[in-house]
């Protein structure tokens, strides 16, 4: 029904207008008492293969929402009622910003896949703090992706991650530092060794001091050499990170089915989607082999099946996420990867 009648539809408006009005249908369906029950009860798989213990949270299953999906914290229920075992909410800052001027999101048919120049627009840590002081479901696992304001110097970026840290600790259940989106200047800068080791050191300076410490994790960009990337499995050991998640949008345009005047038009933007898929397995399985498989590892890019997923798992990730993918495939996308996890794994206990 998605691709063959709503998704026709969905692709007539611009991107941005179109995920406004998916989960505005989304909310109103589940507000139907007895639509809503139907509908929860058509994209839940309950299995007990399914659940999965990672760094010391219980996940139902191991398919996850990518930040950026819910900045705001304004759908993750909703969102909740397709299945996904966990959701990230942000990025969010300290201060609201509008992010990029529109249109900032495009869609590339040909590619399955998204260019986005969003630019972490959102209301503010502030506002995402009073709704999750509203949360009614209290058994889906959230994350909270936390990144610096635009007009915010690199210099004096550990102080909005701090902010950003201390307001929603009360209410995520882990958190992802985010320094590897494309779309705020000179962010990615803070992905060098020295800044980096300095950021998430006075992180967890600040999550060591609670009485029960989070899960601190790190996203990082496609783009980094193998170099940085060892440079990355340094600082995860040394700051006693409790994970990586692989991997974030790239600004690469290689190997693109859509046209290169197309392409120039679109103009600067991260690229995510099916084009992302190989090299972010690529990195999974170089940090989990380098690692020794002790680095846990969230998978994303380019899952867009059941397939896609196993192969971010057998590459080595712990959970893996979804975005781009479910806007191709639909709201079934989560629940085909569950059921083709539990038949693919079914021969072994313990996925």
């Amino acid at each position: 029904m998605y691709k063959f009648i709503l998704k026709p539809i969905l692709f007539i408006f611009q991107p941005e207008k179109a995920h406004h009005i998916t989960l505005f249908f989304l909310k109103l369906t589940l507000a139907i008492p007895i639509v809503g029950w139907l509908f929860r009860n058509y994209f839940k798989v309950e299995d007990k293969r399914l659940e999965r213990q990672v760094f010391g949270l219980n996940f139902p299953n191991p398919v996850g929402l990518a930040a950026g999906f819910d900045k705001d914290g304004k759908h993750f229920e909703a969102m909740a009622a397709l299945g996904f075992g966990f959701i990230e909410i942000g990025t969010v800052t300290p201060v609201a910003q509008a992010g990029n001027p529109q249109p900032r999101l495009f869609r590339l048919p040909a590619d399955d896949a998204l260019i986005n120049r969003m630019g972490f627009n959102n209301e503010g840590v502030e506002a995402l703090v009073q709704r999750l002081k509203k949360r009614k479901n209290g058994t889906i696992v959230i994350g909270g992706n936390i990144g610096k304001n635009k007009i915010t110097p690199n210099e004096e970026a550990a102080q909005d991650y701090a902010i950003c840290f201390e307001a929603l600790f009360p209410f995520v259940e882990y958190f992802v530092v985010n320094v590897s989106s494309p779309n705020t200047p000179n962010l990615r800068d803070l992905q060098e060794k020295a800044p980096l080791t300095a950021l998430l050191s006075g992180l967890q300076v600040l999550n060591q001091k609670k009485p029960k410490p989070k899960p601190l994790l790190l996203k990082i960009a496609p783009d980094l050499t193998d170099g940085q990337l060892d440079d990355i499995l340094e600082i995860a050991e040394a700051t006693k990170l409790d994970g990586i998640i692989a991997t974030n949008t790239t600004i690469s345009r290689k190997y693109l089915n859509t046209k290169e005047l197309e392409l120039e038009k679109i103009g600067a933007g991260g690229l995510s989607g099916k084009p992302v898929k190989s090299r972010s397995t690529e990195i999974i399985r170089y940090l989990h082999e380098k690692s020794k498989g002790k680095l846990t590892i969230i998978g994303v890019g380019g899952i867009a099946s059941a397939a896609d997923a196993i192969e971010k798992i057998e590459a080595g990730a712990a959970l893996i996420q979804v975005y781009s993918g479910l806007i191709y495939e639909g709201p079934s996308l989560v629940k085909c990867i569950n059921q083709g996890i539990l038949k693919h794994f079914k021969q072994f206990k313990d996925l």
